[in-house]
């Protein structure tokens, strides 16, 4: 074990895949959605803040690719910092008008997407732990 790594606890890992599988997969429902569906709604959205339409496709990155990493615990950290990116820019295109409201339940409108970006920036501290095809070394793991 280099300084890089201390030992983590089955708990601590246990943690880490709780977080990752329920991450992942509720990332990955969208990008299923998106591989059905396609993605010319946010092409549109693209164009019309002036952006390439071909950009759209880099949703199929954040949200089948980086989600799957995620999942299977491979370049986790790299993956997690692509979904936290991907919601950043989700939440620009569809979600800014809501930003700064409640829900009329009292909630943050925007509270999915707050804990889908803040498990992704947890995730890319905390790395993949034991439990993932990765394992706990690496770089990027």
């Amino acid at each position: 074990m280099d300084a890089h790594h201390h030992a983590s606890s089955p708990s601590d890992d246990l943690g880490k895949l709780v977080l990752r599988v329920a991450l992942g997969l509720f990332i990955l429902l969208h990008g299923i959605a998106k591989l059905l569906g396609g993605v010319d709604s946010i092409a549109g959205m693209l164009t019309k803040i002036g952006m390439p339409d071909a950009f759209a496709y880099l949703v199929y990155v954040g949200e089948v690719i980086a989600p799957v990493l995620v999942l299977i615990g491979v370049w986790t950290r790299a993956a997690a910092l692509v979904i936290a990116i991907n919601m950043i820019v989700a939440i620009m295109l569809v979600h800014t008008a809501e930003f700064f409201t409640l829900s009329k339940t009292g909630g943050w409108a925007l509270e999915l997407q707050g804990m889908f970006f803040t498990a992704a920036v947890a995730i890319a501290l905390l790395g993949a732990g034991r439990y993932s095809i990765g394992g706990v070394g690496g770089r990027w793991n």
